[in-house]
């Protein structure tokens, strides 16, 4: 049987988003899981003009909501000291900054470099007070290249890459009964490890009005470091947008986010994994010729979690472009 371009293109995106989904292993823990946005689409979809293309984007979200499989616990049913450890709350603000250098309209190379600030109190086992931890520095670097076909009826790439080791995993706990002992490795800076990216992508404009995408992204680690290995993740995306003659385009997405259980001795195994799903309205202003803005407001719609876990309840992203 022969099939058009278009059909092999679309039967290729929805086979690499299966593989990817079935071929997880174990990765990165869900309590710092944070954004799951695409940002590039969110900023009108992948450039295709030579030269370097810029930006940065700032997320805020605060996880309070204590949780265990898909519904919310009462931390007022436990009582300290408890066997087990009973997070309290985590504040996080990240910043990114990403750069594109599109080589020609096929090809470019992606560099994200992540800045994040997080603040975390926690009940350890055995514990009757509050630890409290404050993280502030370099995140793990994404290095990736991007290849698209670029046609009228729309665009079909692929992308991939790597996600270096280059966040500390060596801090301690400053206040509290746990003062001194290391924090845990999923609520570190940076996992340790090196991370294989993939992911395809596929943008089209079915109406003259109407921007549609669907997006799927793999993060699979390579190796244990200093006895852990970070959760491996599937993030799918999909979204639609009203293209009209203003400077402003409104923006809805779903997001969604899978992760494994992390593994090895400092691994949380018990309480780290899960899936998420959040709905994304937002929208992107043209600022000037060369540059636009975005905001985003993601709220869950679906959350399952293994064992206890904190998560936000809404998710801010904002973010500027610019083409140099």
């Amino acid at each position: 049987m022969n099939f058009s371009p278009k059909s092999r293109r679309v039967r290729v995106l929805v086979s690499a988003i299966a593989l990817a989904a079935v071929g997880t292993v174990p990765v990165t823990a869900c309590s710092v899981c944070g954004c799951s946005l695409s940002s590039d689409w969110a900023a009108q979809g992948y450039a295709t003009m030579t030269g370097l293309d810029a930006g940065v984007r700032y997320e805020y979200f605060e996880q309070s909501d204590l949780r265990s499989g898909m519904s919310s616990v009462d931390r007022s049913a436990y009582a300290f000291p408890n066997d087990q450890e009973i997070q309290q709350r985590t504040l996080n603000r990240n910043a990114w900054l990403d750069l594109n250098y599109v080589l020609n309209s096929s090809w470019a190379v992606v560099a994200a470099v992540p800045w994040h600030d997080r603040f975390h109190t926690t009940i350890a086992e055995g514990d009757t007070d509050i630890s409290t931890s404050k993280a502030s520095g370099l995140g793990d670097i994404r290095l990736s290249a991007r290849w698209q076909e670029v046609k009228p009826s729309g665009s079909f790439g692929v992308q991939f890459g790597l996600k270096l080791p280059t966040g500390r995993f060596d801090q301690n706990f400053v206040e509290g009964p746990a003062t001194g002992s290391l924090l845990d490795r999923g609520l570190q800076l940076g996992t340790g490890t090196t991370d294989l990216l993939a992911g395809v992508s596929w943008f089209a404009r079915p109406a003259t009005a109407i921007g549609v995408f669907v997006q799927g992204t793999l993060q699979q680690p390579v190796a244990e470091r200093a006895g852990f290995i970070p959760s491996a993740s599937v993030t799918l995306s999909g979204g639609v947008r009203w293209l009209n003659t203003s400077r402003f385009t409104p923006q809805l997405q779903v997001n969604l986010k899978t992760e494994a259980r992390e593994h090895g001795a400092e691994a949380d195994t018990a309480n780290s994994g899960g899936t998420l799903a959040y709905l994304s309205p937002g929208v992107t202003a043209e600022v000037t010729g060369r540059s636009s803005a975005f905001v985003f407001v993601q709220l869950p719609v679906y959350q399952r979690v293994n064992g206890l876990q904190l998560e936000p309840r809404w998710i801010v992203s904002i973010g500027l472009r610019y083409k140099l």
